[in-house]
Protein backbone atom coordinates (compact mmCIF):
# COMPACT_ATOMS: atom_id res chain seq x y z
CA UNK A 1 0.00 0.00 0.00
CA UNK A 2 1.01 3.64 -0.45
CA UNK A 3 1.35 5.89 2.57
CA UNK A 4 2.56 9.41 3.33
CA UNK A 5 4.74 9.68 6.43
CA UNK A 6 5.67 12.64 8.58
CA UNK A 7 9.31 11.93 9.36
CA UNK A 8 10.16 14.87 11.59
CA UNK A 9 9.54 18.51 12.44
CA UNK A 10 9.57 20.79 9.36
CA UNK A 11 10.31 17.82 7.08
CA UNK A 12 8.12 17.29 3.99
CA UNK A 13 5.90 14.23 3.85
CA UNK A 14 7.61 11.11 2.55
CA UNK A 15 5.64 8.90 0.15
CA UNK A 16 6.41 5.22 0.69
CA UNK A 17 5.27 1.72 -0.22
CA UNK A 18 4.46 -0.44 2.81
CA UNK A 19 3.09 -3.87 3.49
CA UNK A 20 -0.61 -3.96 4.26
CA UNK A 21 -0.80 -4.76 7.99
CA UNK A 22 -2.75 -7.67 9.40
CA UNK A 23 -5.15 -7.06 12.29
CA UNK A 24 -4.39 -8.69 15.61
CA UNK A 25 -6.82 -9.28 18.49
CA UNK A 26 -9.14 -6.32 18.97
CA UNK A 27 -7.97 -4.61 15.76
CA UNK A 28 -9.73 -3.58 12.55
CA UNK A 29 -8.06 -3.24 9.16
CA UNK A 30 -9.78 -0.44 7.23
CA UNK A 31 -9.45 0.12 3.50
CA UNK A 32 -9.42 3.89 3.55
CA UNK A 33 -11.81 5.78 1.29
CA UNK A 34 -10.96 9.30 2.38
CA UNK A 35 -8.98 11.29 4.95
CA UNK A 36 -9.47 14.97 5.65
CA UNK A 37 -6.50 17.34 5.82
CA UNK A 38 -6.81 19.01 9.23
CA UNK A 39 -4.94 21.93 10.82
CA UNK A 40 -3.76 19.43 13.43
CA UNK A 41 -1.79 17.66 10.69
CA UNK A 42 -0.02 20.93 9.93
CA UNK A 43 0.70 21.48 13.63
CA UNK A 44 2.20 17.98 13.78
CA UNK A 45 4.87 18.77 11.18
CA UNK A 46 5.41 22.20 12.72
CA UNK A 47 6.45 20.49 15.95
CA UNK A 48 3.58 21.64 18.17
CA UNK A 49 3.14 18.24 19.81
CA UNK A 50 6.15 17.18 21.91
CA UNK A 51 4.54 13.76 22.43
CA UNK A 52 4.41 13.01 18.68
CA UNK A 53 6.02 9.83 17.37
CA UNK A 54 8.05 10.12 14.19
CA UNK A 55 7.84 8.65 11.66
CA UNK A 56 4.05 8.53 11.69
CA UNK A 57 1.26 8.48 9.10
CA UNK A 58 -0.77 11.66 9.74
CA UNK A 59 -4.52 12.04 9.47
CA UNK A 60 -7.46 11.46 11.81
CA UNK A 61 -10.52 12.35 9.71
CA UNK A 62 -10.88 8.88 8.24
CA UNK A 63 -13.61 6.99 6.42
CA UNK A 64 -13.39 3.60 4.78
CA UNK A 65 -14.63 0.03 4.76
CA UNK A 66 -13.70 -2.85 7.02
CA UNK A 67 -11.22 -5.04 5.12
CA UNK A 68 -10.43 -7.56 7.86
CA UNK A 69 -11.08 -8.13 11.56
CA UNK A 70 -8.89 -9.50 14.32
CA UNK A 71 -10.41 -11.61 17.04
CA UNK A 72 -12.70 -10.11 19.64
CA UNK A 73 -14.20 -7.22 17.65
CA UNK A 74 -17.99 -7.33 18.05
CA UNK A 75 -20.47 -5.26 16.08
CA UNK A 76 -18.48 -4.97 12.85
CA UNK A 77 -18.31 -7.06 9.68
CA UNK A 78 -16.07 -7.04 6.62
CA UNK A 79 -17.45 -4.52 4.14
CA UNK A 80 -19.01 -2.20 6.73
CA UNK A 81 -18.61 1.53 6.11
CA UNK A 82 -16.83 3.07 9.11
CA UNK A 83 -15.03 6.12 10.40
CA UNK A 84 -11.97 6.55 12.61
CA UNK A 85 -11.23 9.65 14.64
CA UNK A 86 -8.69 11.73 16.58
CA UNK A 87 -8.87 9.33 19.56
CA UNK A 88 -6.93 6.19 18.63
CA UNK A 89 -7.41 4.35 21.94
CA UNK A 90 -7.35 4.76 25.72
CA UNK A 91 -6.55 2.66 28.76
CA UNK A 92 -10.08 1.25 29.09
CA UNK A 93 -10.12 1.02 32.88
CA UNK A 94 -9.74 4.51 34.39
CA UNK A 95 -12.79 6.38 35.70
CA UNK A 96 -13.03 8.41 32.48
CA UNK A 97 -12.97 5.33 30.25
CA UNK A 98 -15.52 3.33 32.21
CA UNK A 99 -17.87 6.34 32.23
CA UNK A 100 -17.65 6.73 28.44
CA UNK A 101 -15.35 9.76 28.46
CA UNK A 102 -12.34 8.11 26.86
CA UNK A 103 -11.23 11.42 25.35
CA UNK A 104 -10.23 12.50 28.88
CA UNK A 105 -8.19 9.37 29.64
CA UNK A 106 -4.67 10.36 30.80
CA UNK A 107 -3.26 7.45 28.78
CA UNK A 108 -5.15 8.15 25.53
CA UNK A 109 -3.32 7.92 22.23
CA UNK A 110 -3.98 10.15 19.24
CA UNK A 111 -4.48 8.98 15.67
CA UNK A 112 -2.00 10.44 13.22
CA UNK A 113 0.28 11.79 15.94
CA UNK A 114 1.39 8.79 18.01
CA UNK A 115 -0.38 6.06 16.00
CA UNK A 116 -0.56 5.76 12.22
CA UNK A 117 -3.53 7.54 10.68
CA UNK A 118 -5.29 8.02 7.37
CA UNK A 119 -2.75 9.34 4.86
CA UNK A 120 -2.53 5.77 3.55
CA UNK A 121 -4.51 3.27 1.52
CA UNK A 122 -5.09 1.06 4.57
CA UNK A 123 -5.12 1.72 8.30
CA UNK A 124 -5.08 -0.45 11.40
CA UNK A 125 -7.33 0.77 14.20
CA UNK A 126 -8.73 -0.41 17.53
CA UNK A 127 -12.15 -2.04 17.42
CA UNK A 128 -13.85 0.11 20.04
CA UNK A 129 -12.71 3.28 18.34
CA UNK A 130 -14.03 2.52 14.85
CA UNK A 131 -17.53 3.92 14.32
CA UNK A 132 -20.12 2.69 11.79
CA UNK A 133 -21.23 5.30 9.27
CA UNK A 134 -24.98 5.94 9.05
CA UNK A 135 -26.54 4.66 5.84
CA UNK A 136 -26.46 7.12 2.98
CA UNK A 137 -23.71 9.35 4.40
CA UNK A 138 -21.24 10.12 1.60
CA UNK A 139 -17.88 8.82 2.89
CA UNK A 140 -15.78 11.49 1.15
CA UNK A 141 -17.79 14.48 2.38
CA UNK A 142 -18.21 12.81 5.78
CA UNK A 143 -14.48 12.46 6.45
CA UNK A 144 -14.13 15.90 8.13
CA UNK A 145 -17.01 15.03 10.46
CA UNK A 146 -14.59 12.72 12.30
CA UNK A 147 -12.79 15.76 13.72
CA UNK A 148 -14.15 19.14 12.58
CA UNK A 149 -17.74 17.95 12.89
CA UNK A 150 -17.21 16.14 16.17
CA UNK A 151 -15.40 19.10 17.70
CA UNK A 152 -18.10 21.57 16.66
CA UNK A 153 -21.09 19.40 17.61
CA UNK A 154 -19.64 18.28 20.92
CA UNK A 155 -18.49 21.79 21.82
CA UNK A 156 -21.99 23.17 21.33
CA UNK A 157 -23.77 20.54 23.35
CA UNK A 158 -21.18 20.51 26.15
CA UNK A 159 -21.71 24.26 26.42
CA UNK A 160 -25.44 23.68 26.78
CA UNK A 161 -26.71 25.05 23.46
CA UNK A 162 -30.49 24.62 23.14
CA UNK A 163 -33.23 25.79 20.76
CA UNK A 164 -33.63 28.83 23.04
CA UNK A 165 -29.94 29.79 22.81
CA UNK A 166 -28.20 32.61 21.03
CA UNK A 167 -24.99 31.09 19.68
CA UNK A 168 -22.09 33.12 18.30
CA UNK A 169 -19.39 31.39 16.24
CA UNK A 170 -15.98 32.98 15.74
CA UNK A 171 -14.71 31.98 12.30
CA UNK A 172 -16.54 30.18 9.53
CA UNK A 173 -13.86 27.82 8.23
CA UNK A 174 -13.88 24.05 8.70
CA UNK A 175 -15.03 23.79 12.33
CA UNK A 176 -16.85 27.12 12.26
CA UNK A 177 -18.98 26.39 9.20
CA UNK A 178 -20.14 23.11 10.73
CA UNK A 179 -20.77 24.77 14.12
CA UNK A 180 -23.02 27.32 12.40
CA UNK A 181 -25.02 24.61 10.66
CA UNK A 182 -25.29 22.45 13.78
CA UNK A 183 -26.46 25.37 15.89
CA UNK A 184 -29.07 26.31 13.29
CA UNK A 185 -30.26 22.69 13.13
CA UNK A 186 -30.50 22.63 16.94
CA UNK A 187 -32.95 25.55 16.64
CA UNK A 188 -30.64 28.21 18.06
CA UNK A 189 -30.28 31.76 16.79
CA UNK A 190 -26.81 32.19 15.33
CA UNK A 191 -24.35 35.04 14.92
CA UNK A 192 -20.99 34.79 13.16
CA UNK A 193 -17.88 36.84 13.91
CA UNK A 194 -15.43 37.17 11.04
CA UNK A 195 -12.48 39.44 10.38
CA UNK A 196 -14.04 41.33 7.48
CA UNK A 197 -17.40 41.81 5.82
CA UNK A 198 -16.33 39.50 2.99
CA UNK A 199 -17.58 36.53 4.99
CA UNK A 200 -21.08 37.91 5.58
CA UNK A 201 -22.82 36.42 2.54
CA UNK A 202 -21.54 32.89 3.16
CA UNK A 203 -22.38 33.12 6.88
CA UNK A 204 -25.94 34.17 6.09
CA UNK A 205 -26.22 31.31 3.57
CA UNK A 206 -25.30 28.89 6.36
CA UNK A 207 -28.15 30.26 8.48
CA UNK A 208 -26.66 33.05 10.58
CA UNK A 209 -28.99 35.96 11.36
CA UNK A 210 -26.18 38.33 12.41
CA UNK A 211 -22.68 38.88 11.06
CA UNK A 212 -20.05 40.97 12.82
CA UNK A 213 -16.84 42.07 11.10
CA UNK A 214 -14.39 42.31 13.99
CA UNK A 215 -11.93 44.47 12.03
CA UNK A 216 -14.62 47.13 11.65
CA UNK A 217 -16.82 46.73 14.73
CA UNK A 218 -16.42 46.03 18.44
CA UNK A 219 -17.56 42.41 18.30
CA UNK A 220 -18.28 42.10 22.03
CA UNK A 221 -20.46 45.23 21.96
CA UNK A 222 -22.28 44.00 18.85
CA UNK A 223 -23.08 40.71 20.58
CA UNK A 224 -24.22 42.49 23.73
CA UNK A 225 -26.63 44.51 21.59
CA UNK A 226 -27.99 41.23 20.20
CA UNK A 227 -30.84 40.89 22.70
CA UNK A 228 -28.47 40.97 25.67
CA UNK A 229 -25.59 38.85 24.40
CA UNK A 230 -24.77 35.32 23.33
CA UNK A 231 -25.53 32.36 25.57
CA UNK A 232 -22.69 30.44 23.89
CA UNK A 233 -19.68 31.77 22.02
CA UNK A 234 -17.75 29.04 20.19
CA UNK A 235 -14.28 30.00 19.00
CA UNK A 236 -13.27 28.03 15.91
CA UNK A 237 -10.46 30.39 14.90
CA UNK A 238 -6.87 29.32 15.65
CA UNK A 239 -6.49 32.37 17.90
CA UNK A 240 -6.85 32.48 21.67
CA UNK A 241 -6.87 36.29 21.52
CA UNK A 242 -9.93 36.26 19.24
CA UNK A 243 -11.85 34.33 21.90
CA UNK A 244 -10.74 36.55 24.79
CA UNK A 245 -11.75 39.70 22.90
CA UNK A 246 -15.46 38.80 22.87
CA UNK A 247 -15.87 37.56 26.46
CA UNK A 248 -18.06 40.51 27.42
CA UNK A 249 -20.36 39.70 24.51
CA UNK A 250 -21.74 36.85 26.58
CA UNK A 251 -25.11 37.09 28.28
CA UNK A 252 -25.20 36.34 32.03
CA UNK A 253 -24.59 32.63 32.66
CA UNK A 254 -23.00 32.43 29.21
CA UNK A 255 -20.21 30.08 28.14
CA UNK A 256 -17.14 30.70 26.00
CA UNK A 257 -15.98 27.50 24.26
CA UNK A 258 -12.45 27.10 22.93
CA UNK A 259 -12.42 24.78 19.94
CA UNK A 260 -9.75 26.86 18.23
CA UNK A 261 -6.73 28.31 20.01
CA UNK A 262 -3.01 28.97 19.76
CA UNK A 263 -0.14 29.00 22.25
CA UNK A 264 -0.95 32.51 23.50
CA UNK A 265 -2.03 32.47 27.18
CA UNK A 266 -5.73 33.13 27.70
CA UNK A 267 -6.12 36.47 29.49
CA UNK A 268 -9.64 37.40 30.65
CA UNK A 269 -11.11 40.29 32.60
CA UNK A 270 -12.25 38.90 35.94
CA UNK A 271 -14.98 41.38 37.06
CA UNK A 272 -17.41 40.68 34.20
CA UNK A 273 -16.90 36.96 34.72
CA UNK A 274 -17.73 37.21 38.42
CA UNK A 275 -20.66 39.60 38.15
CA UNK A 276 -22.25 37.70 35.24
CA UNK A 277 -21.34 34.14 36.27
CA UNK A 278 -19.58 33.46 33.00
CA UNK A 279 -17.86 30.20 32.16
CA UNK A 280 -14.93 29.27 29.94
CA UNK A 281 -14.40 25.72 28.71
CA UNK A 282 -12.56 23.87 25.96
CA UNK A 283 -13.69 20.99 23.77
CA UNK A 284 -11.04 18.37 22.91
CA UNK A 285 -12.76 16.49 20.10
CA UNK A 286 -14.84 13.70 21.69
CA UNK A 287 -15.26 10.09 22.74
CA UNK A 288 -16.64 7.27 20.55
CA UNK A 289 -20.21 7.83 21.74
CA UNK A 290 -19.89 11.53 20.88
CA UNK A 291 -18.85 10.65 17.33
CA UNK A 292 -21.84 8.33 16.95
CA UNK A 293 -24.13 11.18 18.02
CA UNK A 294 -22.39 13.63 15.67
CA UNK A 295 -22.78 11.31 12.68
CA UNK A 296 -26.41 10.53 13.51
CA UNK A 297 -27.26 14.23 13.84
CA UNK A 298 -25.39 15.05 10.63
CA UNK A 299 -27.23 12.34 8.71
CA UNK A 300 -30.62 13.36 10.11
CA UNK A 301 -30.12 17.03 9.21
CA UNK A 302 -28.14 16.46 5.99
CA UNK A 303 -25.11 18.35 7.31
CA UNK A 304 -21.95 17.68 5.34
CA UNK A 305 -19.08 20.06 4.63
CA UNK A 306 -18.08 21.19 1.17
CA UNK A 307 -14.87 19.36 0.33
CA UNK A 308 -12.21 19.37 -2.37
CA UNK A 309 -10.98 15.84 -3.17
CA UNK A 310 -7.23 15.53 -3.69
CA UNK A 311 -4.79 12.66 -4.18
CA UNK A 312 -2.20 11.42 -1.71
CA UNK A 313 0.48 13.00 -3.91
CA UNK A 314 -1.12 16.40 -3.29
CA UNK A 315 -1.13 16.11 0.51
CA UNK A 316 2.13 18.02 1.01
CA UNK A 317 0.92 20.88 -1.20
CA UNK A 318 -2.35 20.99 0.76
CA UNK A 319 -0.46 21.35 4.04
CA UNK A 320 1.73 24.09 2.58
CA UNK A 321 -1.32 25.97 1.30
CA UNK A 322 -2.95 25.69 4.70
CA UNK A 323 0.19 26.99 6.37
CA UNK A 324 0.28 29.95 4.01
CA UNK A 325 -3.29 30.90 4.79
CA UNK A 326 -4.60 29.89 1.37
CA UNK A 327 -6.02 26.52 2.25
CA UNK A 328 -9.30 27.25 0.47
CA UNK A 329 -11.99 24.64 1.04
CA UNK A 330 -11.75 21.54 3.16
CA UNK A 331 -9.33 19.24 1.32
CA UNK A 332 -9.89 15.50 1.56
CA UNK A 333 -7.44 12.86 0.36
CA UNK A 334 -9.32 10.18 -1.57
CA UNK A 335 -8.27 6.68 -2.53
CA UNK A 336 -9.66 4.71 -5.48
Amino acid sequence: MRAALATGVDAPLSLEEREIPEPGPGEVLVKITACGVCFTDLNLVRGHYPFARFPVVPGHEITGTVAALGGGVPGLSVGDAVGAQFLYDSCGHCDYCVSGEEILCPAKRVTGIVADGGYAEYGLFKGGYVTPLPAGLDPVAAAPLMCAGLTAFNGLRRAGATPASRVAVIGSGGVGALAIRYAVAMGARVAVIGRSARGEASAKELGAELFVASAETDAAAALKAWDGGADVILNSAPSTEAAAAVLTGLAPDGTLVLCGYDNTPLTLSTPPMVFNRLRVMASPSGSPHDLRDTLAFSAQHHILPKVEPITLDQAQAALEAMGGGSGGGRRVITFA
